[in-house]
């Protein structure tokens, strides 16, 4: 027969009477009827087509087959039952694993207090970050690579993510807005204004992320339907290279306001509105992405609610 097939109730039948060298002494130790032991043993026998016990009057020894079942059947059994506490674990996360996709300047100015409220709550769930740019994180997030993902929103409307639409294999939650804005440095001629227009902004040098950001993505997109080109002098992937080189007066940016807020209050940096409609530049976004189909892990679902519980609000702008 098919090893697969054999009952862990008829082996646990067996190793009870294996043990206890007779079917009236493991009966009255795991609290079942000798009848129903001796059934279940004749059962696993029938299964195995051979003897695993020597009946002789009274008492019971294991023939070959029954030793080498033995062995065998503890450790399989031992497995079953680690597996099962593992698995209990894992629901009631006291272990575990979540890998979480998110952008470098989230996961820094964002998120933090969000980590730590989850591992403040499940200490023994290990949280592994997989930081990349949005458009990174959706693909991953749909292949299933990374557990959960929390991005800038909406994602380029170009992006496909294997031929298909995002919409097609992700969900996705807004979680909160998320505001940009224009940075130069203090001494910049355009320091004193509150707002630039979006043909202002392309008509100066501009030290930008890289075509794979979702904000570049958005930005560029902004700016064709408009027929406008920007001067664009520099691109990088770290908006902390960004501003230092803002700072040094490469030329202007455009970054999420929280990204800036040390900047801003020290002076270092002035941050502008940007002069837009919603037609020339949708509404940015914090959001939770997973995947459209398969179930959420455990460990998962209870990211997600200490999420929604720890985001920091929107901060305001001055």
């Amino acid at each position: 027969m098919d090893p697969g097939e054999l009952s862990t109730q008829r082996l646990r039948a067996f190793l009870a009477v294996a043990k206890a060298r007779g079917f009236s002494t493991a009966a009255r130790e795991v609290g079942q009827s000798q009848s129903s032991l001796s059934q279940a043993v004749a059962a696993l026998e029938d299964d195995l087509g051979q003897p695993l016990f020597i009946r002789d009057g009274r008492s019971i020894h294991l023939t070959e087959a029954g030793r080498i079942l033995r062995e065998h059947a503890e450790r399989a059994l031992a497995e079953l039952s680690r597996a099962t506490d593992a698995l209990s674990a894992l629901r009631d996360l006291t272990r575990g694993s979540l890998l979480l996709g998110t952008s470098d300047t989230l996961a820094s100015y964002l998120l933090p207090p969000v980590f730590a409220a989850f591992r403040a709550r499940y200490p023994d769930v290990e949280l592994r970050l997989d930081n990349r740019t949005s458009p990174a994180v959706a693909e991953r997030v749909a292949q299933h690579r990374v557990d959960l993902g929390v991005i800038s929103l909406p994602l380029p409307r170009a992006l496909r993510i294997a031929g298909r639409p995002a919409s097609e294999v992700l969900c996705f939650e807004t979680l909160r807005a998320q505001r940009e804005v224009i940075i130069c440095p203090p001494g910049h001629a355009f320091a004193k204004r509150r707002a630039l227009s979006l043909a202002e902004l392309a008509g100066q040098p501009l030290v930008l992320l890289d075509r794979t950001t979702a904000s570049r993505g958005l930005l560029d997109e902004s700016l064709r339907a408009l027929g406008l080109r920007p001067n664009v002098v520099m691109e990088m992937s770290s908006v902390e290279v960004i501003k230092r080189l803002v700072e040094l007066g490469f030329g202007l940016s455009l970054i999420p306001e929280l990204a800036g807020k040390r900047e801003f209050a020290q002076g270092q940096l002035v941050a502008l509105r940007t002069k837009r409609s919603e037609a020339d530049w949708p509404r940015r976004h914090v959001g939770l992405i997973t995947p459209l189909h398969g179930s959420l892990s455990h460990a998962a679902r209870a990211f997600i609610e200490v999420l929604r519980a720890e985001l920091p609000t929107e901060p305001a702008m001055a």
